[in-house]
């Protein structure tokens, strides 16, 4: 899906440096819609979330390849007044005022690339990320500090997609 975004553009730059914060890091909608400039810390390639949820905030690591897509986008970024990261495409260049674009920002990549699944708003991308995490050996206590849960039990949803996993932790029934 990734490689399906168009990246010439402002818009494109934008979007894609916004679903990579998505797939990569798990970032939620609201998460990227708060995100202001001071909380990119290029020095020591981190990013401070701020999360809608409780009031919390967070400092995570800066991959790469998020860190190129976040410099590609503020490189042709439209002049704001505006702090945050990401702003409207057309003047007057305002911020998201929620994160419904972020949502259907998503879903339009989700059908451009034309992946399948039941669901297609900004939070696939952090049960995505949570699913394959849990397929390449990361416990639920890893995956709960990446998505920054603050209750086991919301991390606890991922334990049934691993299936196979799973089967390894039955016990035989008694009697055959």
């Amino acid at each position: 899906m990734l490689a399906a975004c168009e990246r010439s553009t402002v818009r494109g730059k934008r979007n894609y440096a916004i679903l990579l914060l998505l797939a990569r890091l798990g970032l939620r909608a609201g998460e990227i819609v708060a995100l202001q400039l001071d909380d990119i810390d290029w020095v020591n390639g981190q990013l401070t979330v701020r999360s809608k949820k409780g009031d919390g905030w967070a400092r995570l690591p800066v991959p790469m390849d998020v860190g190129r897509a976040l410099a590609g986008y503020l490189k042709v970024r439209p002049r704001s007044s505006y702090r945050n990261v990401f702003i409207r495409e057309r003047a007057p260049y305002t911020p998201f005022s929620a994160s419904g674009p972020i949502s259907v920002l998503a879903r339009k990549a989700i059908e451009k690339a034309h992946v399948k699944s039941a669901r297609t708003g900004a939070h696939v991308f952090r049960h995505s990320l949570a699913t394959e995490m849990l397929r390449r050996g990361a416990s639920l206590d890893e995956i709960g500090r990446v998505l920054r849960h603050r209750d086991p039990n919301s991390t606890a949803i991922y334990a049934k997609v691993d299936l196979g996993a799973l089967r390894k932790l039955v016990l035989p029934w008694p009697g055959g």
